[in-house]
């Protein structure tokens, strides 16, 4: 009885979820405007969604503000996180919180300040600082990620490869980011997430002809919402969880493998 209310409750959560997922993916295929009532099965809305010029260039502009505040981040974000590491306990507890901060504040404090910052350095709003902002609230999540590698590693670990020869930084690259690299990869997607997802802070960080999907979508939204924005929400859709089955996989994998090279090891007796 107990496990069959579990897993009804589950299916009552997950049902509340993916419902209106599953919703706007039906309609995308809508050949009605009128989400009441349906016109029969159609591809004209992502026919049209790739020959709109206004999405395709926000599409454009989020991908690679993305990407770039995404790789930039996780530079910035696990560099910071073994400087963090290495540090005495006191100051690492005190940087962290200052590190966590961004991630509780609020998106219109921070989207407020960092455009008061770029108006008193005479900084012209554009694809500049819209990038910048995002590399500055992604970097926090990267440090997140990585940091519990970190403290899975063996201290002395470093120390040993270079014992061994290797230089600090052929140390790095051979022996500790191959550890890390879980973490790492975890923040580099978280990153890539809450880059493209944002909007309060991309509102008031960019300027006139620069636009990200949120914004155009909040533009668009005054008018009401296209069946195009149905078919862009799909694709999107689809993107991630084909992305989130590699990762996945890919886990697995890994998982499996490491299980098969503990069980060929044989203790001598």
């Amino acid at each position: 009885m107990k496990k069959a209310l579990r897993k009804a409750y589950i299916g009552l959560i997950m049902a509340f979820l993916y419902a209106p997922i599953v919703l706007l993916i039906l309609y995308s295929f809508n050949d009605s405007k009128s989400r009441a009532n349906w016109g029969g099965f159609t591809l004209r809305w992502y026919e049209e969604l790739f020959t709109d010029p206004a999405l395709m260039s926000a599409l454009g502009t989020t991908l690679s503000i993305g990407i770039l505040a995404a790789i930039i981040s996780t530079i910035l974000g696990t560099v910071g996180a073994i400087a963090l590491f290495q540090m005495k306990r006191g100051p690492r507890n005190v940087l962290m919180s200052v590190v966590n901060l961004p991630m509780l504040n609020s998106e219109v404090v921070t989207g407020v300040s960092l455009m008061l910052l770029y108006a008193m350095a005479h900084v012209q709003l554009g694809y500049i600082t819209l990038l910048l902002s995002h590399v500055g609230f992604c970097v926090p999540y990267v440090v997140l990620s990585v940091m519990p590698k970190l403290r899975q590693l063996d201290p002395h670990l470093a120390e040993a490869a270079q014992d061994l020869g290797a230089t600090p930084l052929q140390g790095f690259m051979r022996v500790i980011l191959p550890d890390i690299m879980p973490g790492v990869f975890s923040g580099f997607i978280m990153a890539l997430t809450m880059s493209i997802d944002d909007f309060v802070v991309s509102f008031f960080t960019t300027g006139s002809g620069v636009s990200n999907l949120s914004i155009t979508i909040y533009t668009m939204a005054k008018r009401g919402i296209s069946p195009k924005i149905n078919a862009l929400s799909t694709l999107i859709f689809l993107c991630v969880f084909i992305l989130l089955i590699g990762i996945n996989l890919s886990d697995l994998r890994s998982s499996s493998k490491s299980k098969k090279k503990v069980e060929s090891v044989r203790i001598p007796y």
